[in-house]
Order: C-alpha cells, then structure tokens, then sequence
C-alpha cells in the first residue's frame, strides 16, 4: 500500500519546460474519482511522464514504465537510508506527526535493503503457498457463514456484512489477535490509511496519528503477552526468530502487524465491492460466471485489473533518472498510476471492458518488484472464496441501491454496496 506525502520541497523538483500534467487529472474532483480512466487515457495519449503541481509529483501512466521503475534501483520507498531530509531537498514531517511516521516508516514496505530483506524474509514464512492453502479451509468455512447470513436476511450491505469482515479476521487470526480485540482494527486502519491520500489534511493527519499511538500501545501489550506465553500466531513466530538471533525490533515487530493487518485487507475490501459493482454493470459477465464457476481464478484476475483498488504508488528519485528524454531530478517523487497501466491498450486487448475469461492479464495490482505485495496468494484466496460462496449461497444476488464511491483517489473504493436477493 502505498503511503502519500504532503509536497516537503523547499524548492519544487519541476525543471524548466517540463511536460504539463493534462488538466483532466483531478484527484480531488467527484466527477475524476468516480472515473478516472478516460483522464488516463489522455494522460497516456499525451507522453511517458508528467510533472503534476499540486503534489509535486511526477506521474507515469504506461504499463511498461511502471513495471520497469517498480524494478529499478535508482528509485526508493524511502530516501532516509541513504540521505537526510536536508541532503534530499526535503523538510522533515511535523513533530505532532511523528507517532504516524514512527509507525509508518518502520514497516518493510516503506524501508530498502538491507533493512527491508530482513523483515521480508522473517514474514514471508507465513505467506508461502503452503502456508496459504492451509488456510483454505479456514477461509472458505468463514466465507460460507458470512454469506449465509446476507441470505437469511435477505439481502444486506456487502462491504460490511461480506467484504470487511472476512479478510479482517483472516489476518487477526493469523496474528492472533483474540476475536474480542478486533472491532478497533478497520476503524483504526481507515484512520492510518487517510494519509495515503494525495496532500492529507491536517484533520486526517491528527485522526492518523491518534490510529497509530493506540493500535502501537495495543500491540505492546499483546507482543508483551505472546513473550510471556507464546500460541501458535505470527506475532509468537517474530517472537521467536529474534530470540533466535534474527533482529527485530519491538517496533519493527508492531510496524509489521500493522502493515499486515491494513495491507492484509484494504485492497481485498475494495476489490470485492468493486468487483461486484462492475459485475452488476456488466450483466453479461455475471451471467456467464453464474454458469460457469470455472472462470473464478481468471475472474479474480480481472476484476483486480478493472477497477484497480490501488490507483497509485509512490517512489522516491534517489538518483537522476531520464523517461523519454525527461530528465526527473534526484530528491522528486514519482507517483506510478497502477490503475492507468492496467488500462494500457497497448499490454491488454479492449482494456475497457470486463473480461472474465482474459487468460493474458499481467496486471499490476500486487505491485512488482522487491514490494511485490507478500499476501498476493492470500487475497486471492480470499477473493475466490467470498466469490464462490456468493454464486453459489445467492444465485439471486441484486443491486439494491446506486452505491456511494469514497471521495478517495488513491485508495479507491466504495461507502457500502447494498444487495437484495
């Protein structure tokens, strides 16, 4: 997931005669966030890179330049590792923010190696295949109560009642965070999760950093339980490998679960409403996934690809870098528009319609590279099972009611999707 900043520079990273966002990008406009795919496509229509003011930001929309710079060295989560604020051209955050920042920069996501390759390889232990499929029954079983609930009231909010609930519960159990514990944890996400947005406002930045001081002193108190007397969870499996030797700090650890926990279920959250929004729309692919439950994995696929649950993702220029003869200076930011290279006619066929059956669908949802999202298998598990239980549980499923989109560029999604059967 990736974590926005307020423009920092002292001085903008905007060389002379660069090229000129396309007015038709506007993150903050209801009209954009309700569909920014044909910005997209001018913005791909109109070059490679395009420097946007209002953010300081450098934004790339082709497919292929946003793998290969989620691939390239000379960019980074972080700058920190290598430069201080003053050396990089930036002022350090606010002091009021600094619980947000303690919490934030300290998960593997927003650190390089060798600091990231450490904590990647102690948490990829719980997210191998084999670890993931022997969560499948787990998974399904809770996936099939969930939805037989929405049946036998006929109908519901899907977001509240299906998509939050399963794949909450499904990383609190891996964690071992105990049942009566977890009403806090999407509540104090959401909060965390508003600074991902493009410039935050200082009212989300106060709501962040109150998240962020109670989710840490929560979770001390739980990793300090776990020492005392160790189960069978992720939390007790970090204990152990740093009394092993492997380092790890308290705070690495808490930085970790959180990460997990707002990582492990945001973009499964939206991509099941979203998913189930554009299958109302698209009437003829519901049809043929209701006769044909085959198409699931490949259904998945497209609809993380269709209406992308994480339309950007940023990068720090460690280095001087050229795209197409632009030359983006060391100390800018690059924001890569995942949901515009999913959309790239020139990787998918017809890239605006929903396909079910796409088999050639190398979207970039999961990101690439070293960042490449360490519970991709879990949330298509997860995916493919509320799917299945819903095809199958309610044939019937029905579109209630015009579902409300969150004002949310970045992390985008839906306020509730409410059903009938």
């Amino acid at each position: 997931m990736a974590a926005s900043h307020t423009p920092q520079s002292s001085q903008s990273s905007q060389p002379p005669q660069s090229p000129r966002t396309p007015s038709a990008f506007d993150p903050w406009n209801p009209e954009f966030v309700a569909n920014p795919y044909p910005a997209y496509a001018e913005l791909r229509e109109r070059g490679r890179v395009h420097y946007y003011e209002p953010t300081d930001q450098w934004l790339v929309p082709h497919h292929a330049d946003v793998s290969a710079l989620l691939r390239e060295r000379r960019l980074g989560r972080t700058y920190q590792h290598r430069y201080t604020h003053e050396d990089f051209g930036r002022t350090a955050p606010p002091p009021e923010h600094e619980p947000f920042h303690v919490l934030n920069d300290h998960g593997m996501l927003d650190l390089e190696p060798p600091d990231h390759t450490r904590i990647r390889r102690l948490v990829s232990k719980a997210f191998t295949p084999r670890t993931v499929e022997q969560l499948r029954p787990y998974v399904d079983r809770l996936a099939n109560e969930l939805v037989a609930d929405l049946v036998a009231a006929g109908g519901g909010d899907l977001l509240t009642d299906v998509a939050e609930p399963l794949p909450v519960a499904v990383i609190a159990e891996m964690l071992g965070i105990p049942e009566s514990d977890r009403a806090p944890l999407r509540p104090w996400s959401a909060d965390i999760c508003g600074m991902y947005e493009l410039n935050p406002s200082e009212e989300t930045a106060e709501k962040a950093v109150r998240a962020s001081v109670e989710f840490t002193e929560y979770l001390r108190e739980l990793i300090a339980a776990r020492r005392k007397e160790p189960g069978d969870d992720l939390i007790s499996g970090l204990i152990a490998a740093h009394d092993e030797g492997d380092r790890l700090t308290e705070q690495e650890m808490i930085s970790t679960c959180v990460l997990l926990l707002n990582a492990g279920h945001e973009a499964t959250v939206n991509a099941t409403v979203n998913g189930w929004w554009a299958l109302f729309r698209n009437p003829d692919q519901l049809a043929a996934l209701r006769g044909d439950r085959s198409l699931i994995p490949t259904a998945v696929e497209e609809l993380m690809r269709y209406d992308t649950p994480l339309q950007l993702f940023e990068r720090w220029v460690l280095e001087d870098i050229e795209i197409d003869g632009t030359t983006v200076p060391r100390g800018a930011e690059i924001a890569l528009l995942f949901g515009s290279a999913n959309h790239d006619p020139k990787v998918f066929a017809s890239p605006e319609s929903l396909d079910l059956s796409r088999s050639d669908n190398p979207h970039i949802s999961f990101s690439a590279g070293i960042h490449y999202c360490i519970g991709a298998p879990l949330a298509r598990l997860e995916l493919a099972a509320s799917l299945g239980a819903l095809l199958e549980k309610a044939p019937t499923l029905a579109l209630a009611a015009e579902p409300e989109r969150k004002p949310n560029f970045v992390i985008r999604g839906l306020e509730g999707l409410s059903v009938v059967l």
